[in-house]
């Protein structure tokens, strides 16, 4: 493997491999279970998400400054409970909180930690839709853990850019934190004129000007996760062009690297992953260029932010996402393979069509590596939440986890697989054991050994296929 200056978020460390709240309070008597526990249930990250309630969609009213980077900002969450509501929680570690409704009400509130409980004035019953309007203000601040990195929302010097990945969200809205709950979001933006503000989605009509403030309004119509969700904000050169039908807005900050060229790599990248992985699940693709400072590109959903100038291999990696990762999404973060692996195999296939190294000759490489090395040394699947970062185990050895299963099962089956798991599980979310279940489904053959030997096990396999 090559050293490229910029690898995906978790790309940061060099590659130098050698051959390579839920519910709280009471409810009725009777009630149909007990109080569920603060969090959603994922083992890594116990306090991200909320039970008792399926958001439906967020609407989220920014209003901000960059030459003080404040913010002031009405989130609008439309819900339905899935069960009788009492209070319920909704992650949040962002700015001072004004007030809240629940349904037009006023509710009252506690924070603790990124905790946020909300006591409607009435009960929720189980089925209702129900909506909650949360406004604050004040200079949302990054999420900065040792094993994860710098996350969350990020003030830059000409504005800012929100990478979630993996429960940034919680630091500039409030939000069902839980990679399951997927939903659709509307972004309406509002800046000085003259600074572009930039979201998921497809623009909704023209910018709105009142005096010296330009809003903009943001659109994503298929569901998503909210560690996908993206804000960037600052003094862009936005380029409009199209992938066939689908529109391409590209977006690049002129005080960094030149970033003309992401127009044609983005559309060449989505063409030909389209043909290798199905349509295109979304409304728009794209790319943005930012001077972040984290060293990481990100793949929000239908337009990837890229900490300074991308290189190819990182572009397509990044689109490759687009089917692996945010379409298709993990049930949990122990899973995290299905999206790297997915897009680091999407690499060596381009590698391949496009001149370079062989995918067999990459794996061949990365094989070499002597069984005491520690590139065997964690597990690709539930390798522990320090290490869903890990390049060597979750990146390169969650794409050779495919190649071998390729080399398994033949190239018509697993190339069908690759379709059909785009299709089958579109705006889904996924578990290893639903690969597996679904590879056998289509080879006819028993996989358990060899996921056991590539996924659930600290060493080399000993055999490569």
């Amino acid at each position: 493997m090559t050293r490229r200056q910029l690898r995906s978020r978790r790309y940061a460390a060099a590659v130098g491999v050698a051959c390579a709240m839920g519910l709280l309070g009471a409810f009725p008597a009777g009630a149909e279970s007990a109080i569920p526990p603060s969090g959603a249930g994922d083992p890594y990250f116990p306090l991200a998400g909320n039970q008792g309630y399926d958001v439906q969609n967020y609407d989220l009213d920014l209003d901000f400054t960059p030459a003080t980077h404040a913010l002031a900002a009405e989130a609008t969450i439309a819900a339905r409970a899935t069960k009788e509501l009492s209070r319920f929680n909704l992650d949040y570690s962002g700015p001072a909180i004004e007030r809240i409704l629940v349904d037009g009400r006023p509710a009252t509130y506690t924070r603790d930690g990124q905790e946020l409980t909300v006591v409607p004035a009435k009960h929720i019953p189980r089925g209702r839709a129900f909506t909650v309007q949360v406004w604050y203000r004040g200079t949302p601040q990054p999420i900065d853990v040792p094993d994860l990195g710098v996350y969350g929302w990020i003030n830059t010097d000409d504005g800012a850019v929100a990478l979630n990945e993996p429960d940034g969200a919680r630091s500039w809205y409030p939000v069902n934190d839980d990679v399951r709950d997927k939903a659709t979001y509307t972004f309406r933006i509002t800046t000085p004129n003259g600074v572009t503000a930039l979201a998921n989605g497809e623009r909704q009509g023209e910018p709105r000007v009142v005096g010296d403030r330009t809003t903009v309004t943001w659109a994503m119509r298929q569901p998503m996760s909210s560690y996908l969700s993206m804000v960037a904000i600052g003094a862009f050169k936005v380029t409009d062009g199209r992938v066939g039908p689908l529109p391409n807005i590209t977006a690049y900050d002129p005080a960094g690297e030149d970033g003309t060229d992401l127009q044609a790599t983005t559309a060449e990248a989505v063409r030909w992953e389209q043909e290798r992985f199905g349509r295109y699940p979304f409304g728009s693709t794209g790319g943005i260029i930012d001077r972040v400072g984290v060293d990481y590109a990100l793949e929000t959903q239908s337009r990837p932010v890229y900490d300074g100038k991308p290189d190819e291999l990182t572009v397509v990696h990044e689109l490759a996402h687009q089917w692996y990762g945010d379409s298709v999404s993990p049930k949990t973060w122990a899973d995290i393979w299905l999206n790297e692996g997915f897009a680091t195999y999407a690499e060596w296939l381009w590698q391949e069509d496009h001149g370079g190294p062989s995918v067999q000759s990459t794996f061949d490489e990365l094989y070499a590596n002597p069984a005491d090395s520690a590139f065997w040394d964690v597990k690709t699947a539930d390798p522990g939440r320090e290490n869903i970062f890990d390049y060597q185990a979750i990146y390169l050895r969650g794409g050779m986890t495919l190649h071998a299963l390729r080399t398994a099962i033949g190239d018509e089956d697993f190339f069908s697989l690759l379709r059909v798991w785009s299709a089958k599980y579109r705006y889904g979310n996924v578990s290893t054991q639903d690969l597996r279940h679904l590879a056998e489904s289509i080879s006819g053959k028993d996989l358990k050994p060899l996921f056991d030997a590539w996924l659930y096990t600290a060493a080399k396999p000993a055999t490569a296929g």
